[in-house]
C-alpha cells in the first residue's frame, strides 16, 4: 500500500515539475515575442549595416546556407535532420545573441530552440536575418560580420575578395579561434578545401554533425565545441 502511495506522489510531483517548467518556458518565449515587436525588430529595421544582402553574389550566399544552414529559406527556425547542418541553425545562432547575454550550452539549448522557433522566425523575415547574420557573424577580435572581417584578414573591402577569401572567411564561422586565418593559417586552409569538395559535390556529410568534413587532428580537436565532433563519421 505504501508502495502504491509513493508512486503516486512521485508522479503527482512529477506532473507539477512538468506544469511548472512548461509554464516557464511559456512565459520566456512570451517575453521574447514581446520584446522582438518593441525593440529587436524597430531597431532592425533602420540599423546602418555596411552589408546588404544583396552585397553577396548568388554563389556566395549559396556556399554560405550551403555549409551554415542548407534549408535556411525552408525550414521555420529549427533543422535537427539535414546532414551536415549540425543542431544550430542561423536563426538559432542569431537568438543566442540577441536574447542571452551569456549563453551557455544546456538548458539554455531549449528557449534558443523554442524562440528561435516560435518567436524570431515568424517575426523576422528570412532576408532580414541573414541581412543580420552577414553584418554581425563573429570572426574573431576587431573581425564582427563580412565587411569588417574582409578588412582585418585580407585588408581589402568585401566586394574585392576573391572566392577562396571568401570561403577562408565561412570557414571561420564554426570556430573562429580554430580556425583563425592569422593564427592557424594551415588549418583554415585545409578547411576551405573540404567546403569547396562540399559546394561541388565531391563530398556528401555523413550525419548530421558532421561539420568538418573529414578527421582532424587531436590538437584541433581541443578547441572544439562540446560535441560538435564525432570521428566516428569517418571510420
Amino acid at each position: 500500500m505504501m508502495v502504491k502511495i509513493n508512486i503516486k506522489r512521485i508522479g503527482i510531483a512529477g506532473l507539477l515539475a512538468s506544469i511548472v517548467i512548461a509554464a516557464y518556458y511559456a512565459w520566456e518565449v512570451h517575453a521574447a515575442y514581446q520584446y522582438t515587436i518593441d525593440k529587436v525588430l524597430p531597431l532592425e529595421k533602420t540599423a546602418d549595416y555596411p552589408l546588404q544582402l544583396s552585397s553577396l553574389t548568388k554563389r556566395q550566399l549559396n556556399i554560405l546556407l550551403k555549409v551554415e544552414d542548407p534549408l535556411f529559406f525552408k525550414h521555420q527556425g529549427i533543422d535537427f535532420s539535414t546532414p551536415g547542418a549540425g543542431i544550430t541553425t542561423i536563426t538559432q545562432g542569431l537568438v543566442k545573441h540577441i536574447y542571452f547575454e551569456n549563453f551557455k550550452s544546456g538548458i539554455a539549448k531549449i528557449k534558443q530552440t523554442l524562440i528561435a522557433r516560435y518567436v524570431l522566425d515568424p517575426l523576422m523575415p528570412k532576408k532580414m536575418q541573414l541581412k543580420r547574420f552577414i553584418n554581425t557573424v563573429y570572426l574573431g577580435p576587431k573581425a564582427t560580420g563580412f565587411e569588417q572581417a574582409a578588412e582585418k584578414y585580407f585588408h581589402k573591402q568585401f566586394s574585392e575578395l576573391t572566392e577562396d577569401q571568401y570561403i577562408a572567411l565561412v570557414a571561420m564561422i564554426i570556430a573562429p579561434a580554430t580556425f583563425n586565418i592569422e593564427k592557424y593559417p594551415e588549418r583554415n586552409k585545409e578547411r576551405v578545401t573540404r567546403i569547396k569538395k562540399i559546394i561541388s559535390g565531391e563530398y556528401k556529410p555523413k550525419g548530421l554533425c558532421d561539420l568538418y568534413y573529414g578527421k582532424l587532428d587531436q590538437e584541433t580537436q581541443k578547441y572544439l565545441a562540446p560535441f560538435s565532433y564525432f570521428e566516428s563519421y569517418y571510420e
